[in-house]
């Protein structure tokens, strides 16, 4: 067997996994959640961990799957793709699991889905470039035409940011994203000056800052994941262009906003479909609920981690709905899908979920949401 690879005990909050994690049990469903526990994005994967179990234990408390406990099996997202894909698809051979759900970047869902999509369901949570169409794969977060493109369009009109520059991870979200941010910039009458791509894992910015400042950029297009993010901005602020340059972000949770620290953060927008500072009945809920299960000293709450709880609640209404875990079923059904989380009652439409997408604005630790943003922006 090609065990996957489990949760470190020192870095799960919930302890060890039972002895009987990895033996195939037809008293449950058993779901792979895929999120990462090393590399860049590990420092928002504990938040991931905890909000998907919470969303396993509601859809438990309410008669669980097919009448089956969902019972979720950690694989570390952060691992190499390919390696990834080999412990997921490992579990599927065995019957561990009937399903796969949680945050990854693109090129782990590159590498899973043609393994395992026309198999089992796969419900990927991540934000994304776009135009993943394959048959079993189901998204719950935001796409660039729909986050990007109004956003790019708001601070144009609101801040006259016209010169663009990108900085991003060297991988297909980043790059793919950055090809679709030079129409929204044209649309608004700017443009894309530069690009730099960095790989996972860069802890020195110095050149790409020293790009910024040539390019005359108004406004900093941040692609960077996790904790090249933070480093990026603290860098960003070191070198005094946060005094003269705009900063957005299509992902940037509160994890890594509390890590950047206070300092870092001036002129640094956000876009996403939830924020824990939301004001709203929702979200509240779901603070209360997060809070009642893990206590105060829980990693905080943000948009990255509860995409995992959605991607829980998401995959137990498509089986249920389709009444089996046939893949081929489950497809057939999944435009009548409908669940309620932390970001309302949601829908999916030709394997994505419709859902309202939101600006904020950095107040030193804390994101102040400032719009709702307009998917059918107009040209400015």
């Amino acid at each position: 067997m090609v065990r996957p690879d489990p949760l470190p005990l020192a870095a799960s909050p919930l302890g060890p996994p039972p002895p009987d994690w990895f033996t195939a049990d037809d008293s449950v469903v058993g779901v792979a959640l895929v999120f990462p526990l090393q590399g860049a994005a590990g420092i928002f994967g504990p938040t991931c961990e905890l909000c998907a179990r919470l969303g396993a234990e509601q859809v438990n408390r309410s008669g669980g799957v097919l009448g089956k406990e969902l019972r979720l099996v950690p694989v570390d997202g952060g691992a190499e793709p390919r390696r990834v894909a080999e412990n997921v698809e490992a579990l599927v051979n065995l019957g561990v699991v009937q399903g796969v759900t949680g945050w990854h970047i693109s090129s782990v869902r590159q590498a899973l889905a043609p393994r395992i999509a026309h198999r089992v369901p796969y419900v990927y949570t991540a934000l994304y470039e776009g135009g993943e169409h394959t048959a079993g794969v189901f998204l719950t977060s935001e796409t660039p035409d729909a986050q990007l493109r109004p956003a790019m369009h708001l601070l144009a009109r609101e801040h006259r940011v016209r010169r663009w520059f990108v900085v991003g991870n060297d991988y297909v979200w980043p790059r793919r994203t950055a090809r679709a941010s030079h129409h929204y910039a044209r649309e608004s009458g700017g443009a894309v000056r530069a690009e730099a791509y960095l790989p996972l894992g860069t802890h020195d910015f110095d050149a790409v800052l020293r790009r910024i400042e040539r390019s005359e950029a108004d406004g900093v297009l941040m692609l960077l994941v996790g904790s090249d993010a933070v480093r990026f901005n603290r860098a960003f602020a070191a070198a005094g262009l946060d005094e003269r340059c705009l900063r957005l972000s299509t992902l940037m949770d509160e994890n890594m906003l509390m890590a950047s620290g206070p300092t870092a953060t001036a002129g640094l927008y956000s876009t996403a479909g939830f924020f824990a500072s939301l004001a709203n009945q929702d979200t509240l809920d779901f603070h209360g609920q997060y809070a009642g299960r893990y206590g105060v000293e829980a990693p905080a709450l943000g948009s990255l981690g509860e995409s995992c709880y959605e991607g829980v609640l998401l995959l137990a209404a498509l089986i249920d709905r389709a009444g089996t875990l046939d893949v081929t079923a489950i497809g057939a059904a999944a435009d009548t899908v409908s669940y309620e989380g932390p970001r309302g009652l949601l829908r999916l439409r030709g394997g994505h979920v419709s859902q309202r997408i939101y600006l904020a604005r950095a107040d030193g630790v804390d994101f102040d949401v400032v719009a709702q943003l307009n998917p059918h922006a107009s040209r400015s």
